[in-house]
């Protein structure tokens, strides 16, 4: 199943995205499922890491359709999108409700990118073997979505390697405790977190990275 995802920069997207009127337009482009991540008022008090000059507004995912459609409907509610054909792997599957609800959770989008210094097979080891089930171990995740970029799919969209989404409970948008399922034991969420970051710095992930917060929407077009 072929998936494309789209990073969105503009004003007004947390009701933009929403549009029915806009709904419409993406399902006579072909689109039958969306997913939106949107960096909306609901996860406003969450961490957020910029790469990109501006950050990232929102993230939407369509399967199985023509990008460049999809594109040009976006682009009338957005100032830029760049859209990227992936592989994608759930590695834990996350609650899905096609209802266009808000899912109970802080869902965070890692856009990862691959130091140059790094083949991409070493990278890939590292990253979706090694290093997965140290993530989902030392937090409190309850869905987890890698996705390996294939292609860019829109013209001048800057190189990207990979979008990971992670789903934690709310209460992580602003308990640590919550977020990395410490119980509260101060020496328990070091630990936890030094293994992490050990981790995640062996394939670059500690750099040259953009955390998006967001809120999760899933919506049936057709």
């Amino acid at each position: 199943m072929t998936k494309v995802i789209f990073a969105l920069w503009g004003d007004g997207l947390a009701t933009a995205l929403h549009d029915p009127a806009l709904h419409e337009r993406l399902a006579t482009a072909g689109v039958r499922r969306l997913q939106l991540n949107v960096d909306d008022e609901p996860v406003a008090a969450a961490m957020r890491i910029p790469e990109f000059e501006q950050p990232i507004g929102a993230l939407v995912s369509v399967w199985d359709v023509e990008a460049g459609p999809v594109a040009e409907v976006l682009g009338t509610v957005v100032t830029t999108v760049h859209g990227y054909a992936v592989e994608e792997r759930r590695r834990l599957d996350p609650p899905e409700a096609w209802d266009g609800s808000r899912a109970d959770a802080l869902a965070n989008v890692a856009v990862l990118r691959r130091p140059a210094d790094l083949p991409r097979e070493e990278w890939l080891q590292i990253w979706m073997v090694d290093h997965t089930p140290i993530a989902v171990r030392t937090q409190a995740t309850f869905g987890y979505v890698q996705n390996i970029v294939l292609e860019a799919v829109t013209p001048d969209a800057p190189r990207l390697d990979a979008f990971v989404e992670e789903l934690f409970p709310s209460a992580g948008i602003t308990d640590m405790h919550a977020f990395y399922g410490s119980r509260g034991d101060d020496a328990e969420l070091n630990r936890r977190l030094t293994e992490l970051m050990t981790s995640v710095a062996r394939f670059g992930a500690d750099r040259d990275l953009d955390l998006v917060p967001s809120s999760r929407y899933l919506y049936e077009l057709g």
